[in-house]
């Protein structure tokens, strides 16, 4: 577990969450993640304890014992939580990812064919992308 409160945001800024959170990601392929998340849902947990939460926060009830949420202005994932327990927060809302790594991915079985993301044949840094499309900068976001 990282020593150091993280603290991070949704898209547009309205939700802000501080948390002690762990150094290692999850990503999971199962039906209810992939559909809710669009592709691998990765999440970094955080003691409920160390959990500050603030903004427009929406949750559903995604089975009879979780909760997912949402930034109910942009709609950015925010938490996939269980009963009771840890939250797991998407990576995405702290800057590098809160310093987490990908260590454990499950439902592995149920990954789509081809994804081996360490296996990708084209790595197109940040600098290459810019130079020929559009993009917004952190700033800029609204």
């Amino acid at each position: 577990m990282s020593a150091a409160l993280q603290h991070g945001r949704c898209l547009c800024g309205a939700v802000t969450v501080s948390a002690q959170l762990a150094d290692e990601i999850s990503a999971c392929f199962c039906d209810l993640c992939t559909r809710w998340s669009g592709s691998a849902m990765m999440c970094i947990d955080a003691p409920a304890d160390s959990v500050t939460v603030s903004g427009p926060v929406k949750t559903y009830r995604s089975s009879s014992f979780s909760e997912r949420a949402w930034c109910d202005r942009c709609g950015s994932a925010l938490w996939l939580r269980d009963d009771g327990k840890d939250y797991e927060f998407v990576p995405g809302l702290f800057a590098n990812a809160g310093g987490a790594r990908l260590t454990r991915i499950v439902y592995a079985d149920r990954a789509p064919d081809g994804w081996d993301f360490a296996g990708a044949p084209q790595r197109v840094s940040r600098a290459e992308y810019e130079k020929s499309n559009p993009f917004v900068r952190e700033g800029e976001m609204p």
